[in-house]
């Protein structure tokens, strides 16, 4: 029998929680009197500059004589469109995974012996050590696929005779194993969860060493193995999609924090995992499935453009779905007119929704995508402007391709653990500093009390 939350908050605990909650308030009005900026932007979601990289860029404005003005996004990986690769592999009918992952690593696009030579590193490294699954994975099943994937992660640190040992080609070994592992270490989980909490079959593939990154998932997930070659394809360039945003983002920031620190990258990787978990970060798009399946119960008629719009309207007033006043998969802390990625994913969705049956939810997608800018716009003050985000397809081709909503989050990790790993690479390859930002403190000094006279 499953433990209420409240059978374990005790009356002492409330009292507590309530003077902790006291303690911490700060006036908001400091944070415009000192120019603190609260999440490290500004207004218009400007990050603060708190480093240089080499890595990605996320550009969402253009300069005209001078001025900043919002324009349709872009997303570079090491200098290169995303959208030319994408363009580039597909073109050739390839998998990209390992080629992208390769350019991120590395600063240069393989040749067809370097890619090969890579992708039979990468397959080298996807076997863990002797009765790991079993001693790890299946005697202890968490219900939450992230937590168990930071808890696999530092289990790894105790079979590894070089755990500790910063240099590069140390560093870079264990994070191509991890890259390896991640499907591994997810999947398994996720199987031993559904077999024990929900008494489903278990099944444990091996991988296999000629599948790419998105083929080895769907064949070591699925009780068949099977899969089309489209369903592998589209799930493909979701992985290279979230391969990596940027130094700014929540747990690429926090991959340089912590390894400024000169700790373990086992360490370093569970607590990116522990970032990307947060629902501000890596969860959205689950959110933006249940969000839709209420719409769809909500909405009779998907083609009405006035009943869909009278929904979106009530999700703003906090009258529908969860009443937190959100479009979810609607506006980007640094995307205003357009994210790249979903530009880019939304012609591969509309492909695998045919395939599937179902270009009515499809269409119902495309609707909102059109609407809901529009409609917050007119509800809410802006200081830029707002457009659908990846979340807002990814969850959708996930549930397209039967994936459990327990492993949404997990597969972004699968595709960013290669974005962390080239920001740890960055991060000691500089050997700079540890990262220590200031925060003004708004205390006042007082005299001590001894304990009788408080």
């Amino acid at each position: 029998m499953e433990k209420n939350i409240y059978s374990e908050i005790t009356p002492e605990i409330v009292e507590l929680a309530e003077l902790s909650r006291q303690a911490g308030i700060i006036d908001s009005e400091l944070f415009t009197k000192y120019d603190v900026k609260r999440g490290l932007r500004d207004l218009n979601g400007k990050g603060v500059l708190a480093g240089l990289t080499n890595i990605s860029d996320v550009r969402a404005t253009k300069i005209v004589d001078g001025v900043s003005f919002p324009d349709h996004g872009k997303l570079f990986y090491r200098g290169y469109n995303v959208a030319d690769l994408v363009n580039g592999f597909s073109s050739e009918n390839r998998f990209g995974f390992e080629e992208v992952a390769y350019l991120l690593l590395f600063n240069k696009l393989p040749d067809r012996r370097e890619l090969e030579d890579f992708t039979a590193l990468l397959a080298k490294y996807r076997s863990l050590p002797t009765s790991f699954v079993r001693d790890f994975i299946m005697k202890a099943p968490s219900k939450d696929m992230m937590n168990s994937l930071a808890r696999s992660v530092l289990a790894l640190y105790s079979y590894d005779d070089y755990a500790d040992d910063t240099s590069l080609p140390n560093v870079l070994r264990q994070c191509l194993q991890l890259i390896s592992l991640f499907p591994l270490l997810t999947i398994y989980s996720y199987q031993a969860y559904s077999y024990y909490h929900n008494g489903d079959s278990l099944f444990i593939h091996h991988s296999q060493d000629n599948l790419s990154m998105a083929e080895n998932l769907l064949h070591i997930l699925r009780p068949d193995s099977k899969y089309t070659e489209l369903e592998a394809k589209i799930l493909d360039i979701a992985l290279i999609l979230h391969m990596e945003h940027g130094g700014g983002n929540n747990s690429s920031f926090t991959t340089h924090v912590v390894s400024s620190s000169m700790t373990d990258t086992y360490s370093v990787i569970a607590a990116a995992i522990g970032s990307l978990k947060g629902p501000r970060h890596g969860g959205a798009n689950i959110k933006v499935v249940q969000m839709f399946n209420d719409m769809m119960e909500q909405v009779h008629d998907w083609k009405d453009e006035d009943e869909v719009s009278y929904y979106l309207r009530r999700l703003l007033h906090k009258e529908a779905f969860d009443k937190a006043g959100l479009i979810y998969g609607v506006g980007h802390a640094i995307y205003s007119k357009s994210d790249p990625r979903a530009e880019i994913f939304k012609g591969f969705v509309k492909k695998l929704s045919i395939e599937k049956g179902l270009q009515d939810q499809y269409e119902l997608y495309d609707m909102v995508a059109r609407l809901a800018p529009k409609i917050i716009e007119s509800e809410r003050q802006m200081y830029k402007g707002v457009s659908i985000n990846v979340d807002f397809y990814s969850g959708f081709v996930y549930q397209m391709l039967g994936l459990p909503m327990e492993l949404y989050t997990p597969i972004f990790a699968i595709a960013r653990i290669v974005g962390w790993s080239a920001h740890r690479l960055e991060e000691l390859a500089n050997n700079g500093k540890i990262i220590r930002p200031a925060y003004k403190t708004l205390c006042t000094d007082q005299e001590y009390i001894k304990i009788e006279d408080r």
